[in-house]
């Protein structure tokens, strides 16, 4: 009979900043090919940028992770900020990585619609978001400090399952499709300082931030907004969301234009994320045995003790790998030029489908300008072990099948997975079964099939490999 219980943790240095990117309220909005209109007409909630900065206890290695609650940014705006922040703050690239919130309420922020209404408002407040973060990145490896953080696992029916077969019209939907179980899982994460106080939490959950759609004209975070606020009222510490891999998962209740929606589903994942902390012990102790107590009943005491030094020493454990993995680009992806012309045909056309289709050609041309020359794309990818976890940190849209997929591989380690990283050229990678189905992120996947399933196994591999 096992005589004490370990709960994962990590021992490193931590900072964390944060600071309001909230857009001016007029500013280009319309992400949703549906909407009637461009321009935002207000705020829901501010939007927020959150720098993390982890660094080995003993030597230089480091990695900052940027937090935006934005959809995605196109590779010249990743390339701007990037800069801006290396130069800024004197910060190495390969030691930043961006992270999405992926709320789809906070405006489509490319440069590529300056001539839209409200477009002209995108250039200068990009460029004052990478003020922003160069800021918090810069105070971020001044603050760094000792601290451990202590994870934990938990579930939340936030999340549905969005590939929909809807029979009647013989159609794929991208909406709620309740006969199919989706990933549930809520990792979540306590930080403290060396003398105990909480300096942060974590909320690692996978779902589209798509509770708000083409009827709100209101700038929004969606429902991290309200779930960071229920976690830090009830913690007093700052609370970071990094959004897993939730290529095929929504919100059950999603696709809305009122705001208390979305409050209601990030109320709904900050008390699954705040049970999960709840259950949390202090760090660097584990749960013992202490043997039996005479009563009415022979009973076992079990309590928090201290943990073995050598256990501590081990959770300081710092091993990183970066990398890209090239990915074959999907053949028979359509020219810039062939798309052009299919976008002034649907910009002549007066049909009710129109408006939505001429953005589904501009966001085509989008993506088709991310690409780099050549036949393959490469994925940017960060598998990061500190102690007892592993953190891993991809550049795409991913189907939670990744995450499942690892976490049962590796049971006894919490793997937090963090997607949407970089820029969005990498766009969805669904599995390959779903190639030619005409499913919504297979339709628009840029890689051929079997990208998905070579970043689990290039991963795993990773992950492996710094376990020994």
């Amino acid at each position: 009979m096992p005589t004490h219980v370990d709960t994962p943790q990590s021992r490193c240095r931590f900072a964390l900043t944060q600071c309001d990117i909230t857009p001016p309220a007029e500013i280009y909005h319309r992400m949703w090919g549906a909407a009637k209109h461009d321009r935002a007409t207000g705020i829901h909630r501010p939007l927020r940028a959150t720098v993390v900065a982890l660094a080995a206890l003993e030597g230089d290695d480091r990695q900052f992770i940027i937090a935006l609650d934005h959809c995605v940014m196109g590779r010249r705006e990743m390339n701007n900020l990037l800069e801006t922040v290396n130069r800024e703050a004197n910060i190495p690239r390969n030691e930043l990585i961006v992270v999405f919130s992926h709320t789809h309420a906070a405006g489509l922020m490319g440069l590529e619609r300056a001539n839209l209404p409200g477009g002209d408002l995108i250039a200068p407040y990009l460029d004052g978001l990478g003020q922003h973060v160069a800021k918090l990145a810069n105070k971020a490896q001044e603050n760094l400090q000792p601290a451990t953080l202590v994870y934990g696992g938990g579930s939340c029916t936030l999340a549905g399952h969005r590939d929909f077969w809807d029979a009647d019209n013989e159609v794929w939907a991208c909406g709620y499709d309740p006969g199919t179980i989706a990933d549930d899982t809520v990792l979540a994460a306590r930080v403290h300082g060396s003398d105990g106080t909480l300096f942060a939490t974590l909320v690692n959950y996978a779902c589209h931030p798509t509770t708000l759609a083409w009827d709100n004209t209101l700038i929004s975070p969606d429902y991290p907004g309200a779930m960071r606020e229920a976690v830090e009222t009830a913690t007093g510490a700052p609370c970071i969301f990094l959004q897993g891999a939730s290529a095929e998962l929504g919100p059950v209740e999603g696709y809305v234009g009122d705001v208390a929606v979305a409050d209601r589903n990030g109320r709904q994942l900050g008390h699954a994320a705040l049970s999960t902390l709840e259950s949390l012990p202090a760090p660097d102790t584990r749960f013992s045995y202490r043997g039996p107590v005479v009563s009415g009943a022979t009973l076992g005491d079990w309590r928090h003790e201290p943990m073995p030094a050598e256990q501590s020493e081990a959770n300081s454990d710092w091993k990183m790998i970066r990398r890209e993995i090239p990915l074959p680009i999907r053949p028979g992806t359509p020219t810039t030029e062939q798309v052009q012309i299919e976008l002034a045909e649907w910009e002549a056309r007066n049909s009710p489908d129109a408006r939505a289709m001429a953005e589904r050609k501009r966001r085509l041309l989008h993506r088709l300008d991310q690409l780099p020359p050549g036949d393959t794309f490469p994925v940017e990818t960060i598998v990061l072990k500190i102690g007892g976890a592993i953190w891993v940190i991809l550049q795409g849209e991913y189907y939670s099948t990744l995450q499942t997929s690892l976490r049962a591989r590796f049971p006894g380690t919490p793997i937090i997975v963090a997607t949407i990283a970089s820029h969005w050229g990498a766009s969805y990678l669904p599995p390959r079964e779903l190639y030619g189905k005409g499913i919504y992120q297979e339709s628009i996947a840029i890689v051929a099939e079997g990208g998905l399933e070579t970043v689990i196994e290039k991963t795993g591999h990773s992950i492996e490999s710094l376990l020994k």
